[in-house]
């Protein structure tokens, strides 16, 4: 299966599953005119939408592109988002277009956050709540919601391929360098991610793997990142470390 991103506004990722018989299926169609002009360019129908959490830059095309059309919309249930015409809640397992999609719960970026995994194409599209070399603001939910939802992203097979929403991957890896200076692993993601932004190219997807080795808000439990998180306050917990590290990001 084909999955291309739609750049979309300064730095979303509209990601296109291209599947069978020239249908596609979209992932947070914040702008809708792009989504339109790339599935006209590459004859393609849309069949479905799905929409990882509610903020507008993730579905604010939604309705122009289901305006007087079947296609399927699944969302996030208990959301301000109302577009969906299917909601789920998470550990939900949906066989849609030919595909085997588990629902994974998410929340910490926003409450009604959703994950969507599809084991077989080693792929999860998770919106903001994991980034390459970074993860979301923590906006509604709580640190401790973040935390966990990373873990359970951080638990799916090594191979997973992570399609998130934004290209933050070079800034993100600006300030993981700040906090652990001494990763060999993380230096060369850093001029793996140089290279690809010069000629212009999506650092997307990064591998799961190459995350837990340089993703500082996947290693809350890693010695180099307990003692960066030290240097700010007393830490205790898991909890804490994650906490000091994300706040640390947000004044970065």
């Amino acid at each position: 299966m084909n999955i291309v991103p739609i750049p979309a506004f300064a730095d979303n990722y509209i990601w296109c599953l291209h599947l069978a018989n020239h249908k596609a299926l979209v992932v947070d169609p914040g702008d809708a005119r792009a989504v339109t002009t790339y599935l006209q360019a590459n004859q393609l129908e849309l069949a479905g939408i799905l929409v990882t959490h509610h903020h507008f830059d993730h579905t604010g095309g939604v309705d122009a592109l289901a305006a007087g059309t079947n296609v399927t919309v699944i969302g996030p249930a208990h959301s301000p988002f109302e577009g969906a015409t299917q909601t789920v809640e998470g550990g939900e397992h949906l066989q849609l277009f030919g595909l085997n999609i588990d629902v994974l719960r998410v929340p910490g970026h926003t409450l009604d956050h959703i994950a969507y995994y599809i084991a077989e194409h080693d792929a999860i599209f998770c919106g903001d709540t994991l980034f390459s070399g970074g993860c979301g603001r923590v906006f509604e939910g709580t640190f401790e919601q973040m935390r966990a939802s990373l873990e359970s992203l951080r638990a799916l097979p090594a191979a997973t391929r992570i399609y998130c929403a934004h290209e933050y991957t070079a800034a993100n890896l600006r300030f993981a360098v700040a906090v652990d200076p001494d990763n060999k692993a993380l230096r060369q993601r850093v001029a793996e991610v140089s290279n690809l932004r010069a000629q212009n190219q999506p650092t997307l997807p990064s591998r799961l793997a190459d995350e837990c080795l340089s993703n500082p808000f996947l290693r809350w439990d890693d010695p180099a990142i307990i003692a960066s998180a030290q240097q700010k306050e007393p830490i205790f917990t898991a909890d804490d470390v994650f906490r000091v590290i994300r706040q640390w990001k947000d004044s970065f």
